[in-house]
């Protein structure tokens, strides 16, 4: 059984003062996924990792205190690639793939388009060319699982006032649409694959009390290849860490990484 998590930490430096080292040592992912590091290479605290028995992999953003992502893994992965090969994406830290033996293993941070006109072209091309990635890369990896904050909630159910949100960024009907393709694409939201219910997010606004009286967003995901779906033993929103905006999400899975 493989124990994998992702986790949007809204800045990896805060939630090391939070609390967060103490928590991965209780929670022991295989695998950890991490969005938001909003940190420099040499600002991300690998020795604390290493102390705490991960190898840590990272890619970060050009612009200093912005995006970037890391795995930290229990297991050194055969080949790790950072960055998907696009300059412009790249520049600004958002994926990273770790591969052992036939599996690879994403954390990826897909843009927000809540600023404005212009970062949601951005969020919307991303997504684009994000899928055709994918897509090309599973003819070579056809094993992904692809972890992170998606920043989309995908249905009604997944979103607090689906309503009142239908024209806000994250719940447009073009990102709706975008994620039920890539799901027809070939990948399980294994969230959804063993848990119907409703009132179940990984987001929190930090206004108006949104996180204590639960009126959230299901952003993050991980996504499983269709062919490893079967394998899905348990999943989990740990809702009760407190490091960041976003909490934690959990997928245990029946696969070896070895």
């Amino acid at each position: 059984m493989t124990r994998i998590i992702t986790y949007n930490v809204n800045g990896i430096r805060a939630a090391m003062r939070k609390g967060l080292a103490d928590w991965i040592e209780s929670a022991q992912p295989d695998v950890l996924c991490i969005q938001e590091t909003k940190a420099q290479p040499d600002q991300i605290p690998v020795f604390d990792f290493e102390l705490l028995g991960y190898k840590t992999y990272a890619h970060s953003a050009i612009k200093k205190g912005y995006s970037g992502v890391a795995i930290l893994s229990k297991k050194e992965p055969d080949h790790v690639e950072t960055g998907m090969g696009i300059p412009t994406y790249d520049a600004e830290g958002r994926f990273i793939r770790a591969d052992y033996g036939g599996i690879s293993i994403v954390s990826v941070y897909h843009p927000s388009g809540s600023s404005g006109d212009e970062r949601q072209a951005f969020k919307m091309q991303w997504l684009h060319d994000f899928e055709n990635y994918i897509t090309e890369l599973r003819k070579e990896r056809p094993k992904l699982i692809v972890c992170g904050d998606y920043n989309i909630c995908h249905q009604p159910i997944d979103i607090h006032d689906p309503i009142r949100n239908a024209t806000v960024s994250g719940f447009l009907p073009e990102e709706r649409e975008w994620m039920s393709g890539f799901l027809n694409n070939g990948f399980t939201d294994s969230f959804r694959h063993l848990n119907p219910e409703p009132h179940q997010y990984s987001w929190w606004s930090y206004r108006a009390n949104a996180r204590a009286n639960n009126k959230g967003w299901r952003i993050d995901y991980n996504m499983v290849s269709d062919s490893l779906a079967d394998k899905i033993e348990r999943v989990a929103i740990l809702s009760q860490a407190m490091h960041s905006d976003h909490c934690p999400v959990l997928l245990e899975i029946n696969i070896d990484l070895s």
